[in-house]
């Protein structure tokens, strides 16, 4: 704040009130207040010095004052508003008015890089002059009218002091006169509020809470009208309109209808029509409707020819001769193969149906060839059965059923990074990703998925990071997911690990060694013994200097001369056991050789499991209640490195 002190003192006597802010001593102000006062005596002809110069009886003292007052005038301060520095240790500025005979001063520090606003201390000035004149009922502001409402005007001032707006300024002046102090100082609080039409949060906050909690009544409720409501209510509407009305409206719709003049080459209304397929076949309940006897009753089969229409024609005209006609019945072909016998010589024997098929007989079907599958009921369920069983699963049933959901599925993905230095941990750091796969849009329409959870094992915890569109926090670990349905995982969720409480899955040391020419360089690996699972397929790849000419490696590893790369592929790190090593040896030339020779080691792996790493876990905000199902968890590496 830039004004420190208000101050109201008589142009004759002493000063009548002083108000200053908590951290500004009274005494200083009073110290900026005797200057103001002395400065101003000097410059009128009131002046203490004057008046003792002047009863002196140096000749010299008396001509040099009588010159300096004759010079200066009457009391230049006396204009009506000025600022003025006062002190001289500690210098101070000082605004102030002149109402009648009272001057209002306003105190602050003296400046020299304008860190004060000035305007300010003038701003607060003019409203102690309201005050005032308000008190006074006018400018005739004297200390005796002053006095009669001194307890008003200090409070007041007091308030100016620390900031007032114009408007709880003018409502704190109306409260003045006859409305007491306790009025004027406590009504003010909400003025503003109320001058600009606004209501105070106490007031509003118990209908904001209602409605928060009316839309989230509504959002989750869903309700029906029975069809004995839709009935009461379609027939109060028919005694409400004349059934009379009704009927002439549909009699002058078809009248319009008939009318209208059709087009001869207009599509028939039959393309309009949906298909109804399903519509056709009606159930029924009758027993004898699954007999097939009774569904064939009235087939008709076409007789077979006679015997004598079977047998060929022997022709004996000459040229034609031989026997033509004829109907041979029971010559099935056994098998494929013997079916496109007689065209594999025309193909150049590239096809040989018996590649493909067993040559055996194929077991004729009894019964009405093939048509008792057809049959409907619990008489057919052995034969349905029995041609399942043969002809086993197909692919698309297995796939359907692998990849069935039964709800929403949430598992954590966690990404692990350290850097070693030799044998010491430089850095580490662990970041996990919390995903929520939703079923499938197909199977859940437009139906939100929403349900709630709880995180547990977050004692190593950090800091969790929100995805505040879908997920939000209820405390105590509890969370509220609602999201739209997806075909891909959602992170709602993400967490990172202090550094210290972070488990390690591998520690790695990387050993260098450079004798003459000869680069020899060693990586050791161990596992954690704490792990439930030993890792598995886990690479290691070491950035090498140079391009190698010669190179010796243990055990065997795959060479990337365009990346300048080896990398070493373990299939197993065992849990307990002694170190694992990676060796490898290089001739340098003598042009490469360096004492800071870069080699860097990355390690790579990953892993999936019932647990995560860190220990997070994910539970069901109810217990015993399966919101979601929680699948297997993986944790992999980041940037794993050693050097």
């Amino acid at each position: 704040m830039s004004c420190l002190a208000l101050s109201l003192q008589p142009a004759n006597g002493s000063d009548i009130l002083l108000q200053t802010r908590e951290w500004f001593p009274p005494a200083r102000a009073l110290i900026a207040l005797h200057a103001f006062r002395q400065t101003r005596l000097a410059f009128s002809n009131k002046s203490p010095s004057s008046v003792a110069a002047t009863s002196s009886s140096s000749s010299s003292s008396t001509a040099e004052t009588s010159a300096a007052t004759e010079s200066i005038g009457d009391d230049p301060l006396s204009a009506s508003s000025g600022q003025l520095i006062v002190g001289v240790e500690s210098k101070y500025r000082v605004v102030y008015r002149l109402v009648n005979s009272i001057y209002v001063l306003g105190i602050t520090t003296a400046d020299h890089d304008n860190s004060i606003n000035v305007f300010e201390c003038i701003n607060i000035v003019n409203q102690a002059v309201s005050v005032i004149v308000t008190a006074c009922r006018g400018v005739d502001v004297t200390p005796e009218k002053l006095s009669r409402k001194y307890a008003e005007v200090y409070m007041a001032l007091d308030i100016v002091l620390r900031g007032v707006s114009n408007i709880r300024l003018a409502a704190m002046l109306s409260y003045m006169h006859g409305d007491g102090i306790a009025k004027m100082v406590h009504s003010a609080l909400d003025t503003e509020a109320k001058i600009r039409g606004a209501d105070t949060w106490p007031a509003v906050e118990l209908h904001s809470t209602e409605h928060q909690s009316n839309i989230e009544a509504f959002s989750n409720a869903s309700f029906e009208l029975p069809p004995e409501t839709l009935a009461a209510g379609d027939q109060k509407v028919s005694t409400i309109v004349p059934q009379s009305t009704i009927e002439q409206d549909e009699k002058m719709i078809k009248a319009e209808e008939s009318e209208a003049e059709k087009d001869p080459f207009a599509a028939s209304e039959a393309i309009n029509k949906q298909e109804d397929l399903v519509g056709g076949f009606k159930k029924t309940k009758d027993p004898s409707a699954t007999d097939l006897t009774l569904a064939l009753a009235g087939l008709e089969v076409t007789t077979l020819p006679p015997a004598e229409a079977t047998q060929s024609t022997d022709i004996t005209v000459e040229g034609f001769e031989g026997k033509y006609g004829g109907i041979e019945f029971g010559s099935e072909q056994a098998t494929l193969g013997e079916a496109f016998e007689g065209f594999t010589d025309a193909w150049g024997g590239g096809l040989d149906a018996s590649e493909f098929l067993e040559n055996k007989k194929v077991k004729k079907q009894e019964g009405l060839s093939g048509l008792e599958l057809l049959q409907t009921g619990d008489s057919a369920a052995p034969t349905a059965a029995a041609a399942g069983a043969e002809g086993g699963k197909s692919l698309e049933n297995l796939l359907v059923k692998s990849t069935e959901m039964k709800g929403p599925e949430m598992y954590i993905l966690e990404e692990i990074s350290a850097e070693f230095r030799e044998s010491l941990l430089a850095r580490v750091g662990l970041m996990g990703v919390v995903y929520l796969r939703t079923m499938p849009p197909k199977v859940s329409g437009d139906k939100d998925t929403e349900f709630s959870f709880r995180v547990e094992g977050t004692s190593s915890v950090k800091r969790f990071v929100i995805q505040s569109s879908r997920c939000s926090s209820l405390g105590n670990g509890m969370f509220h997911v609602r999201t739209a349905p997806s075909e891909e995982p959602i992170p709602i969720l993400k967490y990172s690990l202090l550094p210290r409480l972070t488990p390690l899955p591998l520690r790695v040391r990387l050993i260098k060694r450079l004798s003459g020419t000869l680069l020899s360089v060693m990586i050791q690996y161990v596992s954690n013994p704490e792990l439930l699972a030993p890792l598995t397929d886990v690479t290691f790849v070491l950035k090498l200097p140079v391009d190698p000419t010669l190179l010796k490696v243990s055990p065997k590893a795959v060479l990337n001369r365009s990346e300048r790369e080896l990398k070493w592929h373990v299939p197993e790190v065992p849990l307990k056991g002694t170190p694992g090593k990676l060796r490898v040896r290089m001739p340098l030339d003598s042009a490469d050789i360096d004492e800071e020779l870069e080699v860097v080691g990355y390690v790579k792996f990953s892993v999936q499991g019932a647990t995560s790493l860190s220990g997070v876990c994910l539970k069901p905000a109810t217990e015993g209640k399966t919101d979601f199902y929680e699948v297997n968890h993986r944790y992999q590496s980041g940037v794993y490195t050693c050097n």
